[in-house]
């Protein structure tokens, strides 16, 4: 017999999020090799900037080769047993790398750090500490559809829409958090916090400060958590600047309040500097009981010595870091202005962003109807005829139908353009479709009128004509 986990369908890789990843595996795009397959556009991935971190190592063999700064081999020394607090140096050079993107508003403890293999072990790890199963946390929508395999899947928590909406930029509202509330209470369950992303995943857009304040008088309120996913707070790339959710504990003097001991932060460095496969995660909290519990679970998913070593080094070295982090956000710029500019003019518009390595993109002009159907028919169309895997707003559970995530940090400039090109022939060939149809709709609306009409009015017709012609 097998656990019942082995046959779970809760681990959400039914959802077309994953689907079109499949489809993309199936066929993927390359300029030479299959230039008529199918471009990633659903991987939130930055390699704009490996460039950077390749001249670094060049320019530092050292830690690559497992050696210290004498030349000399620590191979054995980081082969052998550690424990899972992690290395001192990785977790000190990790908090004030957090320090430095935020502007160095706030600094961290090394103390309350806890490193995981990646923010999907974070976010899992802390459902483990604050959530029994079948406990509740509310979510923003849209959010990221792995958040339905990350926080549920293993851990029998549940998660209730914040619902969102667009007339407001999807903004996080006070009726809104309530109203996700009293949903929750209604299906009886117990709501142990919120948890959100900031900057967004996968609006693209940084938190305001009249958001964080609404979340911080909401959890003191209801007695709750808050799990403040930052793990895209490098990639801010124009204004507003970023604001974290410990800026505004410090700014309204709840750092040693029970209130700061219910926030807690995830944080990777998949997103900002570009290394997901590195496996680097960590959470950041203020309870010790909740650092003590997750420290020992963390043992289920450590990150290796060596990488931790490798990064210690990368993360000291300042004079890099400041360079690295200016210029990803140039880079970043750019190609999130080439994306945007790509699409307007195909006339297809993305919500107003800031940051991330994608834009919410909305082409609720192209579908069928205004259905969530109409959305999966125009998404099928895109991957299959178009060749561009891109996210439906649905697999992040969007109200609204008709939205898409589309990444653009994943690929080079020259395989962007084929996207752009490849949209701006999809979006001619439906606008001559809509002009086609409305045209048959109109013959077919005059021709029901016409045979809707009595027979005297064609005689009154015709005879009006005659007598027109004989005044001429």
């Amino acid at each position: 017999m097998l656990s019942s986990k082995v046959t779970c369908n809760s681990h959400g890789q039914d959802s077309s999020y994953f689907l079109g990843w499949e489809e993309y595996e199936k066929n993927p795009y390359d300029e030479f090799k299959n230039p008529n397959g199918i471009i990633q556009m659903g991987l939130a991935e930055n390699q704009l900037s490996f460039d950077l971190l390749e001249s670094w190592l060049k320019n530092n063999p050292q830690p690559a080769a497992f050696k210290n700064h004498d030349n000399q081999s620590i191979f054995k020394e980081l082969a052998l047993f550690q424990d899972y607090h992690g290395l001192p140096a990785f977790k000190n050079a990790l908090v004030k790398f957090m320090s430095e993107i935020r502007g160095n508003t706030v600094s961290f403890d090394a103390n309350n750090l806890v490193l995981t293999a990646g923010a999907t072990s974070a976010n899992e790890t802390l459902m483990f500490c604050l959530a029994n199963p079948g406990d509740a946390f509310l979510i923003p929508t849209p959010y990221y559809p792995g958040f339905d395999r990350d926080l549920k899947w293993r851990t029998g928590a549940e998660i209730v829409p914040i619902h969102c909406s667009s007339y407001n930029g999807f903004r996080i509202t006070k009726s809104a958090l309530e109203e996700a509330y009293k949903q929750a209470e209604k299906q009886n369950l117990k709501v142990k916090g919120v948890l959100v992303t900031n900057p967004s995943n996968p609006l693209g857009t940084s938190l305001s400060l009249h958001e964080l304040d609404l979340l911080v008088n909401f959890i003191s309120m209801k007695n709750i958590h808050l799990i403040s996913d930052e793990i895209y707070s490098g990639t801010v790339f124009s204004s507003p600047s970023y604001t974290s959710i410990m800026e505004v504990l410090k700014n309204r003097n709840l750092m040693n309040t029970e209130i700061a001991k219910r926030v807690h932060i995830v944080y990777s460095l998949s997103k900002d500097l570009g290394l997901p496969g590195f496996r680097i995660g960590a959470i950041y909290s203020n309870d010790e009981l909740v650092v003590s519990a997750a420290t020992k679970m963390s043992s289920f998913g450590l990150i290796s010595s060596q990488t931790q070593h490798l990064l210690s080094e990368i993360l000291s070295d300042k004079k890099f870091t400041k360079s690295y982090l200016s210029e990803n956000r140039r880079r970043l710029k750019e190609r999130h202005e080439m994306l945007v500019k790509g699409l307007q003019k195909t006339g297809i518009r993305c919500l107003q962003s800031n940051a991330g390595l994608f834009c919410w993109v909305d082409m609720r002009h192209l579908l069928s109807s205004n259905t969530f159907e109409g959305e999966m028919e125009l998404w099928k169309k895109i991957v299959y005829e178009v060749g561009l895997n891109i996210s439906p707003g649905s697999s992040c559970h969007c109200s609204e139908p008709g939205w898409f995530r589309v990444c653009f940090a994943n690929m080079s400039e020259e395989t962007l353009n084929v996207a752009m090109q490849r949209v701006q022939s999809f979006a001619d060939c439906m606008a001559k479709k809509n002009i086609q149809s409305r045209h048959q709709q109109l013959l077919q609306r005059n021709s029901r009128r016409s045979k809707s009409l009595p027979k005297w009015v064609f005689e009154l017709s015709f005879h009006q004509r005659e007598i027109t012609a004989d005044e001429r």
